[in-house]
């Protein structure tokens, strides 16, 4: 038997139903094999304009979201009455939602792709706030532009954010690094241009133009091409008898020049009933079950083996660089021999056959257009490659850092982090009815909003720690340059919220920089960095020299960075990969609530003080907090891997 991996010379386009050959059968046995879609990262190419676009994104909603309000708060309030808390709650309903809605967003585009929902998210925002052009009240603004505006801002962000990790494999930190750097630029940059148009031409027109600059992000997210996945299926042994000789000399050459690592781990078992089914615990509230209870692309693999061969199972070593290397070339067939070896020092060592695992090659086949693929034979594992059905979509970081990716070649990382499809799932693909919810959407939500987590000690702390964070993270964009005000010159209070905006774009690069030392722990960086943006948030209201305060601001900015930087390194780490998934959709909850809150606590402060600076110490007070909830997490992880070892040994 040989695997097959094939895939189609146009890689960044989506599949129509007729060529996508999705096919299935009822339930497995011997005389079906399993097959999968796996995407294969270019790991350069067309991902580099995705970057562009990326960045754009994040440089246009996070400009606008964090530089408005600040900006406009007074114009506002001036001309509707209204209390400091009310018109606080317009930019944090705005800020609330553009992460509260996260989850349900990323499994909108779990099903529909990046490039139809930041499409949608776009006409959406843009259409929120030029209606809030109309608004009479402060209410109609809550509703409008905070609420409205917040969603549409969120399904903009949200793909910019996760496609990135999807074109790259090796780049990863490099590209996912720079794309989100359009943060950092978009407040230094977005600042100036929102108190032009404010001092200019008002609240209302400012709201207009942002709606004409949201537009933009139509043409940017377009440029969110979706990758066809490659498909990886087992082919009949006949079939390598007929090209052996033919591809003899492209072996030799691919020998020559790739090195064979450590590959698919053996030991992995799978209850029969879920390999090739649905299952759904009884505990779910989706009517699904979560991600996790899905079968990967490797165990369906694994699982199917039982057939074919007696022997006992050991390590194999595939190469997906063949993969990525022809998917920009001319059609072509190519055989990369699989070694049963415990052991592969290197390229050019001799390749031993004699004891196959599932058969003595990787084929990766590349079609024509006019070469349709011959796939007769189909298991219900269809070809659907669905982003959040992948345990590292949410991972920014280098992919080094993992152990899945470092003790495997990168096919067989790709097989054991992506969960296949249902049966379902595929029906439902080419079947073209509209629903109401569709299982791919459910499934991601079951995976997103997963509430056994609260269970996890180590999570409900990093969750909280969170949702503190986020209580002090949007009053010093709000309200520094209004306390600044009375004591230093216009020009130099412009200055403060650019400090911020560059130095979380030096932070967020300095960030990467130093968590790939491995000695480096993320938790300690996160931790002190938290701690002294926290600090410098209490005390930033004892000088107002230019050089204090802007010093105040770089400190924030930094620690702000080190934050969004290091969540998903801190959940692989101390939770594990396969969760992370599951985290992030219950962080983003966490946060949306903490940045709903935080501007409307720190009004209220102020109206009830009369003091700005309480409301500095009250937020640095959160930010402190958070960084301290932190400190004693490796503890409560090691603690809470050792009850859950001990709770699943066999009782003697």
């Amino acid at each position: 038997m040989v695997v097959r991996v094939a895939t189609d010379e146009r890689p960044f386009e989506t599949p129509s139903s007729d060529e996508s050959g999705l096919g299935r059968s009822d339930s497995p046995s011997a005389d079906t094999e399993p097959e999968a879609a796996l995407v294969v990262p270019p790991d350069g190419g067309w991902g580099w304009v995705v970057v562009f676009a990326s960045f754009m994104c994040n440089f246009i909603v996070d400009g606008i979201i964090m530089t408005s309000g600040g900006a406009l708060a007074d114009a506002i309030k001036s001309d509707f009455k209204v209390s400091e808390s009310q018109v606080a709650l317009v930019n944090s309903l705005a800020a609330g939602f553009y992460l509260f809605v996260g989850p349900f967003v990323s499994a909108l585009a779990n099903k529909y792709g990046f490039r139809v929902v930041t499409i949608v998210g776009s006409f959406i925002s843009s259409a929120a706030f030029a209606l809030s052009f109309y608004a009479t009240s402060i209410e109609y603004l809550h509703i409008i532009y905070g609420v409205l505006g917040g969603i549409g801002l969120c399904m903009i962000y949200m793909p910019a954010v996760l496609t990135v990790g999807f074109y790259f494999e090796k780049w990863r930190a490099v590209a996912t690094g720079l794309a989100l750097c359009g943060s950092g630029v978009g407040i230094f940059a977005m600042d100036p241009i929102t108190n032009a148009l404010r001092d200019n031409f008002g609240w209302r027109y400012t709201m207009l133009a942002q709606a004409g600059m949201l537009l933009l992000c139509i043409v940017f997210g377009a440029l969110f091409r979706p990758i066809k996945p490659v498909r990886v299926t087992l082919a009949d042994q006949t079939e390598e008898e007929d090209t052996a000789r033919r591809h003899e000399e492209a072996v030799e050459k691919l020998n020559s020049m790739l090195k064979l690592h450590s590959k698919l781990d053996s030991g992995i078992s799978m209850p029969p009933e879920m390999r090739f089914t649905n299952k759904v615990s009884p505990h779910t509230w989706m009517g699904v079950a979560n991600n996790t209870r899905y079968p990967t692309a490797e165990e369906v693999f694994r699982g199917s083996n039982s057939h074919i061969s007696n022997s006992h199972i050991r390590r194999s070593s595939a190469n997906a660089g063949a993969i990525k290397n022809t998917l920009s070339n001319k059609p072509m067939f190519i055989d990369v021999p699989v070694a049963e070896r415990d052991e592969q020092e290197d390229s050019n060592s001799n390749i031993d056959n004699t004891e196959p695992l599932i058969g003595s090659t990787v084929k990766v086949q590349i079609p024509t257009k006019t070469q349709p693929q011959h796939n007769s034979r189909r298991s219900h594992a269809d070809l659907i490659a669905r982003p959040l059905y992948r345990d590292d979509i949410f991972f920014a970081a280098s992919l080094t850092r993992l152990p899945q990716y470092t003790s495997r070649t990168s096919l067989g990382y790709h097989l054991a982090v992506t969960h296949v499809p249902t049966k379902e799932d595929a029906q439902e693909e080419t079947s073209g009815k509209c629903r109401v919810c569709p299982e791919s959407v459910r499934r991601a939500l079951a995976t997103l909003l997963d509430v056994s987590l609260f269970k996890s000690p180590t999570f409900v702390v990093l969750a909280l720690s969170g949702f503190f964070t986020m209580l002090g993270f949007f009053v010093p964009y709000v309200y520094v340059r209004k306390r600044a005000s009375a004591f230093l010159s216009a020009d130099a209070c412009d200055w403060l919220v650019r400090s911020i905006g560059l130095s979380n774009t030096f932070g967020r690069i300095l960030c990467g920089f130093v968590t790939s030392m491995p000695k480096v722990s993320p938790l300690w960086v996160n931790n002190i960095a938290i701690s002294a943006g926290g600090i410098a948030c209490m005390v930033s209201g004892l000088c107002f020299l230019v050089s204090f305060q802007i010093g105040f601001c770089v400190i924030f900015g930094l620690a702000v960075a080190c934050f969004a930087s290091l969540r998903s390194i801190l959940v692989v780490e101390y939770i594990g990969l396969e969760n992370l998934t599951n985290c992030f959709g219950l962080f983003l909850l966490f946060q949306g609530l903490g940045a709903l809150l935080g501007a409307p606590i720190a009004g209220f402060i102020v109206e009830a003080t009369g003091s700005l600076n309480k409301s500095f110490i009250v937020a640095g007070a959160f930010l402190l907090l958070s960084a301290v909830m932190c400190y004693p997490v490796d503890v409560i992880s090691r603690w809470e891997k050792s009850r859950n070892k001990s709770n699943t040994s066999p009782k003697v």
